[in-house]
């Protein structure tokens, strides 16, 4: 049996920004349709272009292997992959029913990829996000399997979705997305035009491996969003430096905190703080800061921040929080 070890992005990675369109061509000015009969979409192939090249792929896939960060977000647009790779159950456990349902009928992988299972379900495409290194250890085993395509971790996650769109032939799917998260973040934004313009945001995060005691100033994830795209004011960190979710910071600075007009925290779909945050909003200091008194503390439920559908439950849920944001005095 052969397995290679998979990472995925870790829940504090920093994701640069890095716009690797997929390119969609023409095989020789048209189709190729390989010999096929007009109208066998089946045989008739096209040519994407994404971090490891130019690769040609069915027009139609329809039994494709996703590994790694393409998993979610390729189920996230509809699609139904034959095989996929471990996810958490964190996860999993924030995915709508349907979707987990998609993902529990596929073949599981796990974490360490099985090439040899992956070859027994006769794919006809594969879709990799994972670290470069990895990819290069079984690229040529993948390759041999079925026309693969990889991007990197630097893609940034619309560049990834747009790639996902055109190679796994779910481009009606992503348009729809995209109309929708477009729309609501021009909703947002005339909507809360004062507090964007006249609001000092911070967010808060913790991780499930931090230190007793610690939390981060959370600049990384589904706030980007938030601040990218709504124009929320929170503070990140100077070009060129790392994250400021990289510092873990003690409980007893949270009174440091008085500075800002807003906290976002991590919270689950019901609006309480998830279990890892937990012990942040149980301590005396934040339970004392003027901002939670004041009910300007805001929980916002983040299912995910590399996909569209993930990302418009996000802003849901940031939207609710700030409709209940008290008037300024």
């Amino acid at each position: 049996m052969t397995t290679t070890p998979l990472k995925r992005r870790g829940a504090a990675a920093a994701a640069a920004v890095l716009s690797l369109a997929l390119v969609l061509t023409a095989c020789g000015g048209g189709d190729d349709k390989s010999g096929a009969a007009t109208g066998d979409k089946a045989a008739e192939t096209r040519t994407v272009t994404a971090a490891n090249g130019a690769v040609t792929i069915p027009a139609a896939p329809q039994r494709v292997v996703t590994i790694g960060n393409t998993d979610l977000p390729f189920i996230d647009m509809g699609g139904k992959p034959v095989g996929v790779t471990g996810v958490p159950d964190s996860d999993l456990a924030l995915l709508p029913p349907e979707q987990r349902a998609t993902w529990e009928k596929a073949e599981n992988l796990g974490d360490e990829v099985d090439l040899e299972k992956v070859a027994a379900l006769k794919p006809d495409l594969i879709l990799v996000q994972i670290p470069d290194a990895e990819f290069k250890k079984m690229e040529k085993q993948l390759t041999t399997i079925a026309p693969t395509v990889f991007w990197g971790l630097d893609t940034e996650w619309k560049a990834l979705a747009e790639g996902l769109g055109e190679a796994g032939n779910v481009k009606d799917a992503l348009g729809k997305q995209k109309a929708e998260f477009e729309g609501d973040v021009a909703k947002m934004k005339q909507t809360y035009a004062d507090v964007i313009k006249n609001t000092k945001f911070v967010n808060l995060d913790r991780y499930s491996n931090s230190d007793p005691g610690t939390y981060v100033i959370g600049d990384i994830g589904c706030v980007e969003i938030a601040q990218d795209d709504v124009g929320l004011n929170f503070p990140k960190a100077p070009a060129g430096k790392d994250p400021l979710a990289y510092e873990s910071l003690p409980f007893e600075q949270l009174s440091k905190l008085s500075q800002y007009d807003v906290i976002t925290y991590p919270a689950d779909d019901k609006g309480q703080a998830t279990q890892v945050f937990a012990p942040v909003v149980a301590t005396n200091t934040w339970k004392a800061l003027p901002t939670v008194t004041s009910g300007r503390a805001l929980g916002v439920f983040c299912p995910g921040n590399n996909s569209y559908g993930a990302v418009l439950r996000y802003l849901d849920s940031l939207d609710k929080a700030l409709a209940t944001l008290p008037a300024k005095k």
